[in-house]
């Protein structure tokens, strides 16, 4: 069963065909890189997947059940400026909001939830700062507790919208271990987009060149053919980037 299977997907916003009939299969394990110039429709293939963009056509399922009814086996990271940082709460609290989806609206968080959190926060180096206010973080700070927020959801697939973007390398590297070790040591299916393509190639598993359609799909050693880069970036022969990726 994949962890996550995308369908013929077509999404249609303000107009335009954003996504054009992706089809995509996630396995637990995998750890996978959607790459696309700006306005390719990564984002949106991780907000259909979330079950949060209206679909023209196609399906989404996890876990072989349409998203509406895994929801709660999805944790998702925004990018940071999605999140209210200004809201009066503290880290652990911004984490223990992740569970709304499995606690219920009008439940009270239980004892399970709250040991989720503290695995949560242990995991991304946060224990420490769990009774500061969110707005008094640093911009690598809140992006833990965005991953910690996801993880306490403990799902089976985790969707992140460009993780590092503006991260000092330390939490780069801090993130990308975590991710790394989360798919290939614990089975969860990662989904990350991202545009350090160097990074990409030597830390995913898997790659998906999309440019609202799906361009080409492998591993990093099966992606080296730069005419795939060419079509799904639109850049030209001889370009610094293919030189860069060590494609030909």
């Amino acid at each position: 069963m994949k962890a996550l299977s995308v369908e013929e997907l077509t999404v249609e916003l303000g107009g335009r065909d954003v996504l054009q009939r992706v089809s995509l299969d996630v396995e637990a394990k995998d750890f996978l890189g959607l790459v696309g110039p700006n306005g390719a429709g990564k984002t949106t293939l991780l907000r259909s997947a979330l079950g949060l963009v209206r679909v023209s056509s196609g399906r989404v399922t996890v876990e072989g059940r349409p998203v509406r009814l895994a929801r709660d086996r999805v944790g998702y990271v925004p990018q940071r400026h999605e999140f209210a940082w200004d809201f009066p709460i503290s880290v652990a609290d911004a984490v223990l909001s992740g569970r709304t989806r499995r606690v219920g609206w009008l439940r009270r968080p239980g004892v399970a939830d709250h040991r989720a959190v503290n695995e949560a926060l242990e995991r991304v180096a946060m224990s420490g700062l769990r009774d500061r206010p969110v707005g008094q973080l640093s911009g690598g700070q809140r992006q833990r507790v965005l991953v910690a927020r996801a993880l306490a959801l403990r799902p089976s697939v985790l969707l992140l919208d460009e993780p590092f973007t503006g991260l000092d390398v330390p939490t780069q590297e801090l993130l990308t271990d975590l991710f790394v070790r989360l798919s290939r040591e614990e089975g969860q299916a990662v989904v990350m987009t991202t545009h350090d393509l160097l990074a990409a190639m030597h830390t995913c598993t898997r790659l998906c060149l999309i440019n609202r359609t799906v361009v080409a799909a492998g591993t990093p050693g099966e992606l080296r053919d730069a005419a795939l880069w060419q079509r799904a970036f639109g850049i030209r022969d001889g370009s610094p980037l293919l030189r860069a990726l060590e494609v030909d």
